[in-house]
């Protein structure tokens, strides 16, 4: 229990998180926001570009993470596709709770919808569709063949350009660990961007509907 609150405490300070649960707290973060429904609030985009920053500076093998993280991210995935194989489209009538909003759900719903297997590669860089679009593939009954190629190349992308992102950042730009706060602030801006570009999209398509109807 001690080691669960720290690790609450240690999320708003990820530098801080990293060094004190090192490889391990990394595995389980990743496993944990592309696995369980519960981990869609957990903060993998920046985590991963501190880990690789962190990493320039010679707290950690850049190329270990690299490997570990991958391999928890696909599992991770994996693990999404078999909750929603095992439950199909009952999960959607799922009560709300403090760790399960339906329009998470929905909104992973409607963007497989629009992308098809595509959605687990895109998928990997939007928080919260990371989370449940593995479960949407599974609902959908997507075969796993198909599944386990778009969720090993979009674990391998997301995985190894995070942490190669802040590793070239903290390589070639002095003084960056002065600043990481506003380099997580950048990342997670980046991380919901498209998501509101989505938003911002169906609202204007909503206004012009009618119209489009007028004779």
């Amino acid at each position: 229990m001690d080691a669960l609150l720290q690790l609450w405490h240690n999320l708003s300070n990820l530098e801080g998180l990293i060094r004190w649960g090192g490889y391990v707290v990394l595995t389980a973060i990743i496993f944990a926001e592309t696995g369980l429904l519960v981990g869609f609030f957990l903060p993998g985009d920046s985590l991963l570009v501190t880990a690789g920053l962190l990493a320039s500076q010679g707290f950690l093998n850049v190329y270990v993470m690299g490997a570990i993280l991958s391999i928890a991210a696909v599992v991770g995935d994996s693990v999404g596709y078999a909750i929603g194989r095992a439950t199909g489209p009952r999960i959607f009538t799922r009560e709300n709770s403090f760790f399960f909003n339906k329009k998470h759900l929905q909104r992973a719903h409607a963007f497989y919808d629009k992308h098809g297997g595509k959605t687990i590669v895109i998928a990997r860089f939007m928080p919260i569709i990371r989370t449940f679009g593995p479960v949407v593939a599974g609902v959908g009954q997507m075969r796993y063949r198909d599944f386990i190629a778009f969720n090993v190349a979009g674990g391998l992308a997301w995985v190894w350009s995070m942490l190669f992102l802040g590793h070239s950042l903290g390589r070639s730009v002095p003084g960056i660990r002065k600043h990481i706060d506003l380099v997580i602030l950048a990342v997670v801006f980046l991380s919901f961007l498209p998501g509101v570009i989505g938003w911002l999209r169906q609202r204007s398509a909503a206004g012009v509907a009618p119209d489009s109807t007028a004779p």
